[in-house]
């Protein structure tokens, strides 16, 4: 922790949602989310995609679309994600890693 001009900093941990207070479990799936939809996101710019389009493409509603790209994370679960990455050709891949070792 630092402090600056009587403002506290604390480096994060790299999970915002860890960070917030949410359990390892649920932060771990709201971050794979968060990721998912980015990615989704960022297809439908690079695209020059309408709602109406990405809709057609991702096989969802338009208004589907719409809380995807406002960011409304408690709407879509993995599955669904996953289903719409790859309807949009993009490669989903995980990986599980054995918990990283901080070094004090």
């Amino acid at each position: 922790m630092k402090t600056i001009k009587g403002t506290t900093i604390t480096k994060g941990s790299g999970n915002v949602f860890a960070d917030l207070g949410f359990s390892p479990a649920e932060s771990t799936n709201l971050r794979i989310r968060s990721e998912m939809m980015t990615a989704l996101r960022k297809f439908i710019e690079k695209e020059g995609l309408t709602q109406a389009d990405a809709a057609k493409r991702l096989k969802v509603s338009q208004p589907r679309v719409s809380d995807l790209t406002r960011g409304k994370l408690s709407r879509f679960s993995l599955d669904t994600l996953v289903n719409m990455l790859t309807d949009a050709g993009l490669e989903v891949d995980f990986r599980i890693k054995p918990p990283s070792r901080r070094v004090a």
